[in-house]
Parts: structure tokens; sequence; C-alpha cells
């Protein structure tokens, strides 16, 4: 009914009132996504987003298509779109903790925490047709061919016989250092994919452990010049946000070196530009260029000197770290 209701009144709605057209194409979109028709939601928000013109047009944008992608459970996207929302608001505190968030969401997927063990010290049974094959670490391989009890031994029939296991021996030798080897290179292979994931979740919770810290940095600044139910909302969010930090489990060194980086460019100066609400009005082309092109590229600029420096200290990662099942 709302969807229908939004339609209806952009019919009515001249071209020029571009205002209140913005207002009810979002409405629309709003709705489509509550009724699961996403795909239709975000082309009206790409349609928004190319005829913005300021950086508050781009903003409501941002968090059109944020909200999207969480219906959509599109963690990835999500993050996207919080890096962009960061680098029109890089002092926005909110911004920040939903970015760290959506980190530890990522982080979730990527926990290795069935990362299996092989014990390399432990001898392998292999049996192939009649025989054993005992295969050790070392590489060798001790044969016990199996025997029948009702066999001839005459002069002949026992070189036939010899004859036959040594060809049986060296075809099954062969056959069971192709094993081995075989499945040495899969252990391997599995090691190198387990050092990726593990190297690749602990920079995901680096990245979502400073983004936190940021987060409650900045809600520190501004709690001196807020009152109300604003002052209480933002006293939760710093211990929300000192909860989730504890349960990462870094140790303090690394927490300071954190704080100390991530707050390096916290002027009280600029704090307030950010929350005088300052709209930068420009054309589309160059609102494009106020957002980073790749989240590579706003990692790069926030996380990368952190991550290098973290390498230099000795540092605490809990990898069976509690996680709650959701984080809103």
């Amino acid at each position: 009914k709302a969807l229908c209701e939004y339609s209806n009144c952009l019919l009515l709605l001249p071209p020029s009132n571009i205002a209140m057209r913005r207002d009810v194409q979002e409405g629309q979109a709003r709705c489509l996504s509550r009724l699961g028709r996403h795909k239709e939601a975000l082309d009206i928000a790409e349609k928004m987003r190319n005829s913005a013109t300021n950086t508050d047009h781009l903003t409501t944008v941002l968090n059109l298509q944020f909200a999207i992608y969480q219906g959509l459970e599109n963690v990835e996207k999500k993050i996207t779109c919080l890096q962009q929302l960061i680098c029109l608001h890089p002092f926005n505190p909110w911004y920040w903790k939903l970015l760290a968030e959506a980190y530890v969401s990522l982080l979730q997927s990527l926990s290795p925490s069935v990362i299996p063990e092989t014990n390399l010290n432990q001898s392998e049974e292999v049996s192939v047709s009649d025989s054993s094959f005992k295969i050790s670490t070392g590489g060798e391989i001790n044969l016990q061919p199996h025997r029948s009890d009702n066999q001839k031994e005459g002069p002949w029939s026992s070189l036939a016989t010899e004859t036959k296991r040594e060809n049986a021996v060296t075809c099954r030798s062969s056959q069971a250092v192709k094993e081995f080897l075989c499945t040495s290179e899969e252990l391997e292979r599995t090691d190198e994919g387990n050092h990726t994931a593990s190297e690749s979740w602990e920079k995901t919770g680096i990245k979502a452990c400073a983004s936190f810290i940021r987060a409650r940095l900045l809600l520190q600044l501004i709690q001196l010049q807020q009152s109300s139910f604003v002052r209480e909302n933002n006293i939760k969010g710093q211990k929300e946000i000192d909860d989730k930090v504890a349960r990462l489990g870094f140790d303090a060194n690394s927490l300071l070196l954190m704080t100390k980086v991530m707050g390096q460019d916290l002027i009280p100066e600029k704090l307030k530009e950010e929350f005088q609400g300052e709209v930068k009005c420009i054309g589309p082309s160059a609102l494009s260029s106020l957002v980073t092109a790749s989240a590579t590229e706003f990692e790069i600029k926030w996380f990368a000197n952190l991550q290098d420096d973290l390498c230099h200290l000795d540092r605490q990662f809990c990898s069976d770290i509690y996680l709650p099942p959701s984080v809103t």
C-alpha cells in the first residue's frame, strides 16, 4: 500500500521539484527492499546516485544502498557503502561503528576455527590388493606381501612365484609412492589454504578492532558537547564498543598502537566542521571523486600502516574468540 502511494505521488510531481522527487524515490526503494524486490530498489538507488549534485544527495543514496544490502545480507557490499560514507564523513562515529560491525560479520565467515591437523609423525597404512604397505614420513616403504598357505614351493614354482612377487612389489611400491606423494601434495595445498585464510582472518580482525577504536575516540570527543538522550546513546555506544573490542582479544600494546594511529588526525576544529553539516554542491563526476574507488584504496589509507606496525609488536590475537551470532 505504501509503495502504491509513493508511486502515485511521484506521478503528480513535476520534474522541476527535484528535492521532493528524490524523497519519494527513496521511499519507493525502501518499500521495494522490504518487499524483497531488491533489484528494483537498487535500480532506483542507482538512478538517484547518478543524478546527485551534492554531498547530502550522495550520503542519502549510500545510506539507502546500505539498507538494501543489509536486507540482502551482502556483507561485502555493506562494507563498500560504509567505506564510501566514511570518505564523505571521516569523523562520523556511527559510520565507523557500523563498519567495524560489518568487519566482524565478515570475520565470522572467515573464521579458521576448523583447520585440519595432520600428525605427520604417524605412519599411514595403505592397503593394495593382497599386500599391506606401511608408509613412514621418511618415505621408506616396507612391503609385507600376503602369502597363501596352500601355495606350492617347488624349485620352478618358487622361482616363478618370486618373479611375480618382485613384479608385484615394483608395481605396488610405485602405486604406494604415488599415493603418498598425492597425499603430501594435498596436505601442502591444505596448509597453504589454511595459512592464507588465517592471515586474511587476522587482517580482518585488525580492521574491525581499529574501526571500533576510532568510533570510540570520536564518541568520546563529542560527548562533552551532548546532553539528554543524545549523550545517553553516546555512552551506550561506547559501552557496546568496549565489549566488542574485548571479545576480539588484542593485547594492551596492540590496542594502544591502534588508538594512536586511528586518532592521529582527530582535531577539534575538524569535528566541528563535520557536525555543522556543510554541504558541498558539485557535479556528479566530482562527487564520485570524493569517495574511494575501491575497498583496497580505503584499507591502504586507513589500515596499511597499522598492520605494518603491528607486525613489530608481540601481539596476541585469539583464534578462538567468541563471536556473537549476529551484530547489529
